[in-house]
């Protein structure tokens, strides 16, 4: 990983630079991905059509980049969709697709602008992770997720990953915030560029 982009966001010692790491990243960020045949969105894509219905709508996209998850979501009909990223430079190339009715520069683990219960499913992709945003951050997912509301998302399954993220999961539960639906087994998000790198993609009910 040393050297790439990808280190360079996992090395930030900062908001700022992890905002300028993406701004910088912005233009050449799904080329890279998908260079290191990056499957995250492909996964998510597919478990999100297995739990959530067409008709479930808005649909909030936290952490979305250039819009590489959403983009597979919305050619196939599902929508409204609001993104929102720390990366300017990511949501200039966003609002270039076409695909969301609204974007918004917000950070995930701070309290999101928006009302309790405003959203009818969530998807994070490779986003809630160690260096990038904090465990905190399901508790407003969840604060802005309708009853019922499943919510999509990726979480680091190796080495790596840090215990306060499961450990965010399971409090969730405990407090009855939400219940689990589904999990996939671990795979390797980018076999082609960090093969040690593994996911899962997790499905939680809004209760």
């Amino acid at each position: 990983m040393a050297g790439t982009d990808v280190s360079k966001s996992y090395q930030a010692n900062s908001i700022e630079e992890q905002q300028a790491a993406y701004d910088d990243w912005a233009l050449n960020y799904e080329a890279d991905l998908c260079g290191m045949g990056y499957r995250i969105p492909a996964v998510i894509a597919a478990v999100f059509t297995r739990f959530v219905t067409k008709d479930a709508s808005p649909i909030l996209d936290a952490g979305c980049g250039g819009g590489i998850q959403a983009e597979p979501l919305a050619m196939i009909g599902y929508g409204p969709i609001t993104g929102i990223d720390l990366s300017e430079g990511m949501l200039e190339v966003a609002r270039g697709k076409g695909i969301y009715s609204e974007l918004h520069q917000m950070m995930l683990g701070q309290r999101l602008g928006f009302e309790d219960n405003s959203f009818a499913a969530v998807i994070s992709s490779g986003v809630i992770t160690p260096k990038h945003a904090p465990p905190e951050s399901f508790d407003e997912l969840v604060r802005v997720a309708k009853p019922g509301a499943p919510i999509v998302f990726s979480l680091r399954h190796d080495s790596e990953q840090e215990p306060g993220y499961p450990a965010a999961l399971e409090r969730l539960e405990v407090a009855g915030a939400w219940r689990p639906l589904f999990c996939t087994e671990g795979f390797r998000s980018m076999p082609y560029g960090e093969p040690e790198i593994i996911h899962r993609v997790h499905v939680y009910e809004v209760t």
